[in-house]
């Protein structure tokens, strides 16, 4: 039987959603075979720098991450969001172990060029910067590796990265190990041709229809990025790419299916 890997990617929404998390993490231990979990938790770092004091820009729906931001991004997804996850899991029977892509050295990122927009301390991601050698080792011995947004660049600095980026690094270099499917999970059924009617899932998304869609406004916002990482992973051999809800993790037709 040909082994395969799941990656998993859980946005903030759920993440910041008890009872949502709860039934997404019941199901995500169901998932047969190997698998990884990668997470974001934007909304709770929001909540904890306002609590601090500190201001929170975004540009074009990206989070700039000063020396401040760094610090309570760093706290939240290493700390708070990927340790109360990897308690769950095991209260679940799943062997997960936390990281950040600094832990191990399992993925470096540059850190981004400050022009066009400076976005201070945020780090861009290539999928031959994470180390298969390591998810490979973690795998083998029955570990379920759950990855926050943190990395690093090897000189001692952290970096914030977009969670969807992380998630297509790490599928790409899972595809070296065995197979790999990327599946990308959120509050909705899938990518909507109208936002406000979910029961509008676009069933397939393939390059010649990606444009015409952008065009139409239909495909969106931060689901602009999403979808590029998606196209991006499937070149760099991944198998397959889904958009669906959390909730619909486990059913194997729901949600946006993208092809290259």
């Amino acid at each position: 039987m040909t082994r395969s890997i799941r990656i998993v990617k859980i946005g903030g929404n759920v993440v910041n959603n008890p009872d949502a998390l709860a039934s997404f993490l019941a199901d995500f231990v169901k998932l047969p075979g190997q698998k990884i979990l990668v997470h974001g938790g934007g909304r709770e770092a929001t909540r904890l720098s306002a609590a601090l004091g500190i201001e929170t820009t975004m540009i074009n729906g990206r989070r700039v991450t000063d020396r401040e931001t760094l610090d309570v991004v760093t706290m939240v997804y290493a700390g708070l969001v990927n340790k109360r996850i990897v308690a769950a899991l095991q209260a679940l029977g799943c062997d997960a172990i936390g990281l950040s892509g600094a832990d191990a050295d399992v993925i470096r990122a540059t850190r981004r060029p400050a022009t066009p927009v400076d976005f201070g301390y945020v780090g861009d991601i290539d999928d031959e910067d994470v180390a298969e050698s390591v998810l490979a080792m973690l795998l083998r011995n029955g570990l379920t590796p759950v990855f926050c947004a943190i990395t690093h660049d090897r000189q001692g600095q952290l970096l914030n990265c977009n969670a969807d980026s992380v998630a297509a690094a790490v599928a790409c270099a899972a595809s070296r190990i065995h197979p790999a499917s990327l599946i990308y999970c959120f509050e909705k059924p899938g990518v909507l041709s109208d936002a406000d009617d979910d029961n509008s899932v676009i069933p397939m998304i393939t390059p010649e229809n990606y444009a015409s869609l952008r065009e139409s406004g239909a495909v969106s916002g931060g689901m602009i990025p999403k979808i590029d990482n998606a196209f991006s992973a499937i070149n760099r051999g991944v198998k397959s790419v889904t958009i669906k809800s959390a909730a619909d993790l486990l059913e194997p037709t729901a949600g946006t299916v993208i092809k290259a």
